[in-house]
């Protein structure tokens, strides 16, 4: 494998205060793996060995519920830590991790993350800055699901992907990573069959145009309304 370059960490929120030689000494223990779509990075509740950085394409983090069902609560996007169970002074993963799109990962051996919290200025501060921001994430979602109609939980969904990865095209803001019907029911708490319905009419409406794991938002302004979000 070609020896990575410097600039892959340089401005990322953990090392963005460091200087060209650190980043060098923390690539130097990193291993790069390549997952291919629908590959799972690691499994809830195995053993935390390693903790990573998303360098390139989207992860689902999933959790399971005590009746067996499974529930996307959030998203990752390229340039941030994820599987940081010691920041939650864990020994095992708390959700499963799962490739979104092909993607790009580093990683390290736990063992080292006490020598990067101490070593390296910034990467405690931001690393507890993210953990806050996912778990207020993953509180918000859960609140949906137990307080919202179905109608607003999927528009909410459908608002934060678009938010998180959205690139403009001619017909909308599309979402950049594969995701399905079953995706946005395991999102919002739903059924398969109530999704279909619901994005069958707001595509007739003009509000979104979906295909096979591909999703475009035609009218973003109408889905903020359904939404119950305040711009």
């Amino acid at each position: 494998m070609p020896k990575l370059d410097e600039s892959l960490l340089k401005g990322l929120p953990p090392f963005s205060l460091l200087e060209r030689p650190q980043i060098r000494e923390i690539l130097d223990q990193a291993v790069s793996r390549r997952y291919e779509e629908g590959t799972d990075i690691f499994r809830e509740g195995h053993d935390a060995d390693r903790f990573y950085l998303l360098l390139d394409g989207y992860l689902r983090v999933v959790r399971s519920t005590p009746g067996g069902d499974q529930i996307i609560v959030l998203h990752i996007s390229p340039g941030q830590l994820f599987g940081i169970a010691p920041a939650l002074h864990r020994d095992t993963y708390p959700a499963t991790s799962i490739a979104a799109a092909e993607s790009i990962a580093l990683s390290w051996p736990v063992s080292l993350w006490s020598e990067f919290m101490s070593k390296y200025q910034g990467f405690a501060t931001q690393t507890y800055t993210t953990l806050g921001q996912r778990i207020g994430q993953i509180q918000e979602t859960l609140t949906e699901m137990a307080t919202q109609a179905v109608e607003k939980r999927v528009a909410c969904a459908l608002l934060r992907m678009v938010n998180q990865s959205g690139r403009k095209t001619t017909e909308g803001i599309e979402i950049a990573f594969p995701v399905t019907r079953q995706n946005i029911s395991e999102m919002t708490g739903t059924t398969l069959h109530t999704v279909s319905r619901l994005l069958s009419a707001w595509e007739k409406d003009g509000l979104v145009r979906s295909t096979r794991k591909h999703i475009v938002v035609t009218a973003p302004h109408r889905l903020v309304v359904l939404s119950g979000i305040q711009e």
